[in-house]
């Protein structure tokens, strides 16, 4: 071997000694980031599965079988719980700015329900469109099939009700019932109650489930991650040769 070639073999291992040394960094700091953003995407499948266990666990408390309404009802242990009450309607009213899709802008109907025994309670007997608003409505006597729920409808920059009109534009349980003059209790009514008023009852729509979508996120930003830093590597040992 000459002088030349024994110094040319000795440079291309310096050069790919320091390209190798030069990868260091960069691979690890890349792997790193990688893992951390996949752990991410695993917590978020398992915070999907998790939510799904809450929603069907809450659906099936929806559909279970109606009991009386508790003495005391807890917001947060009785929440979604089927109940039945026989009593009438007393023409006491509360209407909540609402819409409904393909029928346009309307009211829900908040009603105070007086039970045998003298009990105010109210119900949300569902959805009215706005052209019905001013039709009269009987105080009837029945009975209610729904569920207790304390709805969470407003925030810090709800408007409070209009004195002119008469609207609402929350559900707020106990602003409500301070109103009405009635317990706060809220009866989300399942079944029809009459009056053209459309049931609109409990259910888990409202409630997200959007884990899917930042887990599908987080594997992409791995995803994406990884092959910057392929491309970083590889153009560190372009830049060496």
């Amino acid at each position: 071997m000459t002088r030349s070639e024994g110094s040319g073999g000795a440079g291309r291992r310096g050069r790919a000694g320091l390209a190798i040394r030069r990868m260091v960094f960069p691979a690890l700091f890349g792997v790193i980031g990688a893992l951390i953003l996949c752990a991410l995407g695993t917590w978020q499948v398992q915070r999907m599965q998790w939510k799904a266990g809450v929603l069907a666990e809450i659906s099936a408390r929806i559909a279970a079988a109606p009991v009386a309404v508790p003495a005391a009802p807890d917001p947060e242990r009785d929440r979604y719980l089927p109940v039945v009450v026989q009593g009438r309607f007393t023409g006491e009213v509360i209407e909540v700015l609402s819409g409904k899709k393909n029928v346009g802008a309307g009211v829900r109907v908040i009603e105070v329900f007086a039970l045998v025994d003298g009990t105010r309670l109210m119900v949300d007997r569902g959805f009215l469109a706005e052209a019905a608003r001013g039709a009269p409505r009987a105080s009837t006597a029945g009975e209610v099939t729904g569920n207790l729920q304390w709805p969470r409808d407003g925030d810090a920059y709800t408007p409070p009700p209009d004195a002119k009109t008469g609207l609402w534009f929350a559900r707020d349980v106990a602003q409500m019932a301070a109103y009405l003059r009635a317990t706060p209790v809220l009866i989300v009514a399942s079944a029809q109650t009459g009056d053209g008023i459309e049931a609109m009852g409990v259910d888990t729509s409202s409630i997200p489930n959007d884990h899917l979508g930042y887990a599908v996120t987080w594997f992409l930003l791995a995803l994406v991650w990884g092959g910057m830093t392929v491309y970083l590597l590889w153009r560190i040992g372009r830049q060496t040769v």
